[in-house]
């Protein structure tokens, strides 16, 4: 293959990750399988099929951001409430479960406007109503099918925070103590019922079919959060971020309070047989509860304790669970939580107890902003991701599902790096450490293996060996950690740790070196470890020796900070860039900067090969594709780029963001090929980038190849005198010129046949007879035609022959024809029908002289050759 051949020059993106989850209380929705979610990200509904983690569906275009949402167990109807407006939307999904993933239509369906703000929602198990907690205290319960309200309770002296429905199956009905309007107790038997809560800490109980309220209890001395019946309705369970949770006989409305030591935001019943323990314990009898401390516990009723793992937790204010979602018939529950994470946890406890009930799947639903990304060797299948956050995400590259959590920093996560065997990751960020972590997959483990400690200030930059062990040897049979790893900082210094040291011992230095005289912003190994570069905020690349610390070259020529720097391929050289910088042979780097260039510099005399102008903001990353002979960029300006090395040529441009990308890499297992190229930028989304070069390249030939046949079929058909087939293919060929000089021909045809419009009988028949895009496409050419002198004549003669062939209702309605084209048509046509009259007054004109001179040289008679006028002769010169 050669060079030429090998360049990448289409790229499509394959797979795009979006945020679907922008926080809020009520924003998330699942159905009764499990499988559909639906979550509100600000003023989007996005619909994900959690088992393939593919978005299924996105609703756009709503007018605000969304307040709170509702979906029905089977999933056939969404309901959404816009936080400003007020409105309520409701759609029809018409989901089918068979296909993988599942496919969902949603159709708007109606749209109501409330009084007032929306705060909660709940659907009654059947999924025929919703009630809605409105700001001003009324529980309104609407028909979701029909489209009207069916209850209004008023009760609550300010917001209503939680709602739950319940039914009693069959016609058993529950038997409960209720009071009448002047306070008497009297016997209730409840079928259909709906609990509420609110702000005012009061819990109201109200019966549907006579909408009369039960009971008010007072139980709580803060906000109601959390509500839900068991299931033959004869408890009625509280919770409150007064700390409380309320286990309430519906009999005798009698409570058993239980101070859970947190803010709860949700509680429930578990379904008897539905929940697992290894210590043998009971498991009829139990409840999850969830707040502000950030996991989900399971209460033992029968035994008024917790069986998950007492302890004291500090409560964050940027953590906590905001939502628990549970079907009964479903084995495990979901939470939502406050750092944008939804989390799957089966109902299993394990002995001895943890502090929370495992979670089997997480999902960040939204990353913020991605600072670094990278894949992790030998096959790519997990990325690790640094966001603005002290954690690093472990995410499978199919399902985008995270896989682990690294959690052990303290302030942000900079910047990352892997080894060649992808069980090694390197960490470094704002708390001045860099960390190491073992990353075995086979046995679920990612450990912390060091922590380096050293650097004064923020560590931005970090690299690891490249240089794979020799085969057979013991470090590469077992994978052993890497020999050293390099870091450097906003301290303006770059440190070499011995990585190898005995377990349990401090990393130290092997050395450290003062390199720049500002920021420290990339260092890159060499692939056969022997030199290193650093990129720094001082606008200059240096080039190290990595055994000793010494500096044996400084690449200057950048006007700005310098943000990335990457040694090439050891199959490529410098005489890729060709010509006379070429001919210097020996390795380069590319480097990209604030000042919008990306270079490559000869590690030969250090001096720049080639500069790539293109970008209109800073470059953040550079990478190496093609063996060496192209160049990936992203910027600040939300495009990667991508550079021929030889003739310095932008190859593509890839436009998915509208934010800054940050991030930029490739699969390892690729080889430096760069077929897949992974972009994130500053708002979360990660997009992937597949090469479709070839592809691109065949179709084009493809296409090139029906070209060629269509206009020799065209030709034909005009040999022939075949009107109706070349008109109808020069319209689908959009060829304007071949069927301008097909309708030339006809119009110009001499003599012309009698009773035609256009000239030809036949062609009049095939202009009478066209479709409405054929009719659209003709009246746009006619009008490009009717604006040139030369190509007016053919254009008047066929829309003559359109206008006294089709109705005006036809013309006037047709796509893509809009009120520009007739304008267009009519100022050109008046412009021509002016230009003939004043060629027609100059004809008189011209026809007035003509007679005038013939009276004058009327009398001029030959005599013998001689001109003689009234008997004189003229004397010719």
């Amino acid at each position: 293959m050669t060079p030429s051949q090998a360049l990448k020059t289409t790229f499509k993106p394959s797979k795009v990750i979006h945020p679907y989850y922008s926080g809020g209380i009520g924003c998330v929705a699942l159905d009764r399988t499990g499988r559909l979610l639906v979550t509100a990200n600000e003023d989007e509904v996005v619909i994900t099929d959690i088992e393939s983690g593919s978005e299924v569906a996105r609703i756009d275009g709503l007018e605000d951001e969304i307040a709170t949402l509702a979906l029905t167990p089977e999933a056939s109807h969404l309901i959404v409430y816009i936080s400003k407006s007020y409105q309520m939307h409701t759609y029809t999904l018409s989901p089918d479960f068979s296909t993988s993933p599942i496919t969902v239509t949603p159709v708007h369906e109606r749209q109501v406007k409330q009084t007032a703000p929306v705060i909660v929602t709940a659907v009654d198990p059947t999924g025929t109503l919703v009630a809605i907690g409105g700001a001003d205290g009324i529980v309104k319960v609407w028909d979701i099918r029909k489209g009207f309200v069916t209850h209004n309770l008023r009760g609550h002296g300010g917001l209503v925070s939680a709602l739950s429905f319940f039914m009693a199956e069959g016609e058993t009905r529950v038997e409960m103590e209720g009071k009448t309007k002047k306070g008497k107790k009297k016997d209730v038997m409840g079928r259909f019922m709906l609990a509420t809560g609110g702000e005012d800490t009061n819990i109201l109980v109200w019966d549907l079919e006579t909408t009369t309220n039960v009971v008010t209890l007072q139980k709580h001395g803060s906000i109601v959060r959390g509500l839900d019946w068991s299931l033959d309705g004869k408890r009625l369970l509280s919770g409150g971020r007064d700390g409380v949770m309320c286990l309430i006989n519906t009999k005798t409305w009698n409570a058993v309070v239980t101070n859970t030591g947190e803010e709860v935001e949700a509680v429930g019943f578990i379904a008897p047989g539905m929940f697992e323990r290894e210590d043998g314990g009971q498991v009829d009898k139990l409840v999850y509860a969830a707040g502000r401390q950030d996991r989900v516990r399971i209460w033992d009723l029968v035994a008024g304790e917790e069986i998950t793992k007492e302890m004291k937790v500090e409560e964050d204010e940027e953590k906590g669970v905001t939502q628990i979602i549970y079907y009964k018939n479903l084995p495990s529950l979901l939470s939502v939580h406050q750092d944008y994470t939804i989390q799957i946890h089966n109902l299993c406890l394990p002995s001895p107890a943890p502090t929370s009930l495992p979670t089997t799947k997480h999902i960040t639903t939204n990353y913020d902003q991605i600072l670094d990304l990278q894949f992790l060797p030998p096959d790519s299948s997990l990325i690790a991701i640094a966001t603005n956050s002290e954690n690093v995400t472990l995410v499978s590259s199919s399902t985008f599902h995270d896989v682990a959590i690294l959690r052990g920093h303290t302030e942000t996560v900079l910047t990352l790096d892997s080894d060649w065997s992808g069980h090694w990751l390197a960490t470094a960020g704002k708390d001045n450490d860099a960390r190491l972590w073992k990353i075995d997959v086979e046995n679920n483990s990612f450990t912390c293996a060091a922590v380096f400690t050293g650097h004064a200030e923020s560590v931005a930059a970090l690299s690891l060996p490249r240089q794979k062990p020799q085969e057979g040897s013991k470090a590469a049979e077992e994978k052993l950690a890497p020999k050293f790893m390099l870091t450097g900082g906003s301290d303006r210094t770059i440190k070499k740790w011995d990585v190898s040291v005995a377990q349990g011992k401090k990393p130290r230095a092997i050395w450290t070196k003062r390199a720049h005289e500002k920021d420290i912003n990339a260092i890159d190994v060499s692939p056969d470890d022997t030199h290193f570069a650093s990129a720094s905020q001082d606008r200059t690349v240096k080039i190290w020796s990595l055994e000793d610390g010494e500096t044996i070259g400084v690449l200057r020529g950048h006007r700005r900070a310098v943000w990335s720097v990457k040694f090439a391929p050891p199959t490529v050289t410098a005489s890729a860039v060709g010509g006379e910088a070429g001919m210097k042979g020996g390795k380069m780097v590319v480097t990209g900067s604030t000042d919008k260039t990306v270079k490559l510099w000869s590690l030969v005399d250090y001096s720049c090969l080639k500069t790539f102008e293109g970008h209109t903001n800073s470059i953040q990353r550079a990478l190496w594709i093609s063996g060496g002979l192209q160049v990936v960029s992203g910027g600040n300006d939300g495009l990667v780029k991508v550079w021929d090395v030889k003739s310095g040529e932008c190859s593509a441009t890839l436009d998915n963001h509208d934010q800054r990308i940050w991030a930029l890499a490739t699969r390892p297992d690729e080889k430096d090929t760069g077929n897949t190229i992974a972009s994130a930028d500053a708002e979360g989304v990660i997009t992937f980038w597949a090469d479709v070069t070839s592809a691109a390249i065949a179709e084009e030939a493809s296409k090139e190849q029906a070209l060629v046949e269509e206009e020799q079929k065209l030709q034909n058909y005009i040999a022939i005198n075949d009107y109706r087939s070349a008109i109808s293919l020069a319209l689908s060929l959009n060829h304007p010129h071949r069927l301008l000089s097909l309708l030339q021909s006809v119009t110009s045809s001499s003599p012309a046949e009698a009773g035609s419009l256009s000239g030809t009988l036949a062609v009049d028949e095939v202009l009478a007879s066209l479709s409405d895009s054929q009719l659209a496409v003709l009246l746009c050419r006619i009008r490009d035609w009717n604006t040139n002198a030369r190509t007016a004549v053919v254009a008047q003669r066929v829309l003559f022959v359109l206008l006294r062939s089709y109705g005006a209702q036809r013309l006037v309605s047709l796509r893509g024809v809009g009120r520009d084209v007739w304008d267009a048509l009519g100022s050109y046509t008046e412009r021509h029908y002016k230009r003939m009259e004043e060629l027609v007054e100059e004809s008189f004109m011209v026809e007035y002289t003509l007679r005038e001179m013939d009276q004058v040289v009327g009398g001029v008679t030959e005599i013998d050759g001689v001109d003689v006028v009234d008997g004189m002769q003229i004397e010719m010169a």
